[in-house]
């Protein structure tokens, strides 16, 4: 998994690397509207925090320019503003969630987790997939209620073809998502993570498409 922060406040864009990086998960900091990407895209990120209020203006500004752009990356507003206007506008303007400061980093990380279950149209953190049970936040993951031996990269690889079941998987996609914060991932590794990966869930549920990537078949 891997985050988009956009927060001027030092102490909390530090603090929030530091709660990701302890759950496993990756992200990338920026402090003003000016380093934001324009339209960032979608497969580059699971989702982004996004503060409202910049040094260089606004963050419901530049989430209407995402949305504009058909930019569909989630995103949840940081705000120490409560008033009910300014989280109408950020929800009517393309938000997915609201998170008001101060807070508890625990009550951030289960707001991201329910964006990201939203997206990947799970209903709780018990991701199923024909007989494959994923539970992405404890890494770990049952076949027919079996627990699975994985290693670190071949559950990575599993939750990320588990996000759209059915759906190819591009080959340079997922060797980026497989190492987000450096150079993507050779080709020839993902092919011997895929491959490890087939002997312990079954040959048949990844569908390699010539050319093009892999699909978790349902």
């Amino acid at each position: 998994m891997h985050i988009l922060i956009i927060e001027d406040d030092l102490d909390l864009g530090a603090a929030l690397q530091r709660a990701l990086k302890a759950e496993g998960v990756s992200s990338e900091w920026r402090r003003r509207l000016a380093d934001a990407p324009l339209a960032p895209d979608d497969e580059a990120y699971d989702c982004a925090l996004l503060d409202i209020t910049l040094p260089d203006g606004s963050g419901l500004d530049l989430l209407k320019r995402w949305r504009s752009a058909g930019v569909a990356l989630p995103v949840i507003m940081i705000t120490a503003r409560s008033a009910l206007d300014d989280r109408l506008a950020g929800l009517d303007g393309g938000a997915d969630d609201f998170i008001i400061k101060p807070f508890a980093t625990a009550e951030l990380l289960s707001r991201l987790r329910a964006v990201l279950r939203r997206y990947a149209q799970q209903a709780s953190e018990l991701w199923q997939v024909g007989e494959l049970q994923i539970e992405p936040r404890a890494h770990s993951a049952k076949l027919s209620g079996e627990p699975l031996d994985l290693s670190p990269r071949e559950f990575q690889l599993l939750r990320e073809l588990a996000r759209e079941p059915g759906v190819v998987v591009p080959k340079g996609l997922l060797a980026q998502r497989l190492e987000p914060l450096g150079e993507a991932l050779e080709f020839s590794l993902l092919e011997v993570y895929v491959s490890n990966l087939r002997r312990k869930i079954g040959n048949q549920r990844i569908r390699t498409v010539r050319g093009v990537g892999y699909m978790l078949q349902a």
